[in-house]
């Protein structure tokens, strides 16, 4: 028989080692610390992967504005989901090719003569201001003029910007069209990674908010439209030079809340002015009249069923995001606010009924 079969394990070392600690506080203390430190790993890790995440949750709010769309669809044409969703992509497609069209035929002159109109107005609002007492010398006028021109120049390079990034885009839109096309696949995958305790729980936050985003989508796009078109019909209407160009750059910029609105409505009023005070005045209140509908008709009716949110809280999310991520992240503000509320008010929620549960089980 070989002696070495016959070897027992070596005894455990009955002395202490590195990671033995003896005194419990100092374990919670160590354990709370790895917390902190596990926490600040995520955010780290968040930053940056933050690009990518935003990517993601672009794809999630394009997939709302699809199975919204093939939801309010099958209210009125009882087919299967699919071709439903079909229906849906093929009308985006035909919307943006006669967007396209149209911008293309019957704007590009437009587009190119409002530079030019910009900047005379702002030349003659300055003069006006100087000569009724606000003394402004020629190189601050300049220099006024110039960075405003380039702040619009950093816009129009922006846009530009989104309509180069093809990748980013291609992106999104694959993402929002398969998420759409299965959307229990993928919350049922998630689920799955979840504790089983947990799945309910996820799956009625899950489904609230995917009803409040679909419900915001819904507003941002009924806003969208009835800015642009109304916009676009008073300034024809009375002959404003540009109505076609004005109306659609306020219904595109009508996507971001808060801040797209006084950028149209500044851009609208120095054109009006370019055609006389008159015409300036008219801009305003058209300004004012559509402004105010999409402010008292349109924002309450939605806001009744999705999220209220504060608009200083809004606003904020919209300045940190758009500093962080560009016009991505300036669009994606609001929804990521009411996700992020939901997820909240959720858990919150669910804290207090077994907090309520540990009561009761206790008396």
């Amino acid at each position: 028989m070989n002696p070495e079969n016959n070897e027992q394990p070596a005894p455990m070392p009955s002395r202490a080692g590195p990671t033995d600690f003896a005194d419990i506080a100092l374990r919670d203390e160590l354990r709370r610390a790895s917390v902190w430190i596990g926490l600040a790993a995520v955010v780290v890790g968040t930053v940056y992967m933050a690009q990518p995440l935003l990517v993601i949750f672009a794809g999630l709010v394009f997939a709302a504005m699809i199975d919204g769309g093939a939801r309010l669809l099958g209210r009125v044409l009882p087919i299967a989901r699919g071709w439903r969703v079909a229906l849906i992509l093929l009308g985006m497609v035909a919307f943006l090719g006669w967007t396209a069209w149209f911008a293309g035929s019957q704007l590009t002159a437009q587009a190119a003569q409002l530079p030019a109109i910009v900047e005379a107005q702002a030349y003659r609002g300055l003069g006006w201001l100087e000569a009724h007492g606000v003394k402004i010398g020629s190189a601050d006028l300049k220099g006024f003029v110039e960075q405003a021109l380039g702040g619009v120049g950093q816009l129009t390079r922006v846009v530009g910007g989104i309509l180069g990034g093809a990748t980013t885009l291609f992106l999104i839109l694959v993402l929002g069209i398969y998420i759409a096309a299965e959307p229990r696949l993928y919350q049922r995958g998630v689920a799955w990674m979840l504790p089983m305790d947990s799945r309910g729980h996820f799956h009625g936050t899950a489904h609230l908010m995917g009803k409040s985003l679909r419900m915001l989508m819904f507003g941002r796009l009924l806003g969208m439209g009835v800015e642009g078109i109304c916009t676009w019909l008073a300034l024809a209407i009375y002959g404003v030079p540009m109505a076609g160009l004005l109306g659609l750059l306020t219904g595109l910029l009508a996507f971001l809340p808060n801040v797209g609105a006084p950028i149209s409505g500044l851009i609208m009023v120095l054109v009006g002015f370019s055609g006389g005070t008159t015409m300036g005045l008219y801009c305003i209140g058209v300004y004012v009249l559509v402004q105010t509908i999409d402010g008292n008709v349109i924002v309450p009716m939605v806001a009744k069923k999705t999220v209220d949110l504060a608009p200083a809280l809004v606003l904020g999310a919209q300045l940190i995001m758009g500093a962080l991520f560009g016009i991505l992240g300036l669009a994606l503000a609001d929804p990521l606010v009411a996700m992020i509320k939901i997820w909240l008010e959720r858990h919150s929620l669910r804290n207090a009924e077994i907090a309520a549960k540990a009561v009761a089980a206790e008396g």
